[in-house]
């Protein structure tokens, strides 16, 4: 019998999916302190972790512990070195959440480019017949947008983008020109170098020290005056403070944020003041349909690790 440790409660679906397999036995807990993981997770098979932070610590003190299953793709909150040393499996619900993450860009997209908070407040707040005082909007038709990092969801949210007839630009060093032309794309070569062509920007890269405040002031400048920049990968790609001084200065249109430097972003983050700034509480995956598919294939994960199946796409090489 397999013993499962579900760090943070996972979708319904995930959980009627162990109740059928009868090789496992599983525990939920609300409590990530350290100190208590490093106590409880000793005798666990397998663990699935959601955005809470696995260190060192607590992954040396899981001597049992044979594979990590994370609900996401990311795994910065996780100590990968410990990992690597203690020969433990890294899995990732690859196939899950391309869709509600390429929609909850395309609706920040709209959202900005269409001024939603003001226009929406200003009807509420009776100054309808104000609405020529209000701040321009743009279309996204024919826009060029630039899709950085061309993983699942930059492939799924190019799809979306050509129903907007947008003309589409790829930035990944790791994907071929002929396989982004085959999809419809175009390849960009210098990130930097791109940046004064785009009237939208959408970040899909992975955190590390490569990417930490990758879009900073300087890059900021360079881009154009009505562009929209949206973040739904990793907080830390995108310098905050910058990013809050160039909407003041008025570098750029907009910028939609659904992750941050810190979680949750403290009060005095300018940007939660910030008109031209739309944000979310990384809460792009939570659709129904999302939490679904993510509970049950981090489940699928453990299942098919422990019956030899678990395929090297859905697992994360740690050099």
């Amino acid at each position: 019998m397999k013993k499962i440790l579900i760090i943070k409660a996972i979708h319904k679906s995930g959980i009627d999916l162990l109740k059928e397999n009868v090789n496992f036995e599983y525990e939920i807990i609300d409590n990530v302190e350290e100190n208590y993981l490093k106590t409880k997770i000793k005798d666990f098979d397998a663990i699935t972790i959601r955005t809470s932070n696995l260190s060192k610590e607590v992954i040396e003190a899981a001597k049992n512990l044979k594979i990590i299953s994370r609900h996401g793709v990311g795994y910065d909150n996780i100590d990968l070195e410990a990992t690597k040393q203690s020969n433990i499996t890294l899995a990732i619900t690859a196939t899950a959440n391309a869709q509600a993450v390429a929609e909850h860009v395309l609706f920040m997209l709209f959202s900005i480019a269409k001024r939603n908070n003001m226009y929406n407040e200003s009807v509420k707040n009776g100054k309808f017949v104000d609405r020529t005082k209000l701040p321009k909007t743009i279309e996204l038709w024919n826009k060029n947008i630039l899709i950085a990092g061309f993983g699942r969801i930059g492939k799924c949210l190019l799809k979306k983008c050509k129903g907007l007839e947008m003309n589409i630009f790829v930035y990944d060093p790791f994907i071929s020109e002929e396989e982004i032309k085959k999809v419809g794309g175009i390849k960009v070569e210098d990130l930097t170098e791109s940046l004064n062509k785009m009237d939208a920007i959408s970040i899909h890269m992975p955190l590390n020290d490569n990417t930490k405040h990758l879009i900073n002031y300087d890059m900021l400048k360079k881009m154009k005056k009505n562009c929209i920049l949206i973040n739904a990968a990793r907080g830390g790609i995108i310098s905050e403070e910058d990013l809050n001084k160039a909407l003041n200065e008025n570098l750029i249109f907009g910028a939609g944020l659904d992750v941050f430097e810190k979680e949750p972003p403290s009060p005095d983050n300018p940007l939660l003041k910030n008109e031209k700034a739309f944000l979310s509480p990384h809460s792009a995956v939570f659709t129904e349909e999302c939490l679904s598919r993510m509970g049950i294939e981090t489940i699928q994960n453990i299942i098919d690790f422990f019956d030899n199946k678990l395929e090297k796409s859905k697992t994360v090489k740690i050099s």
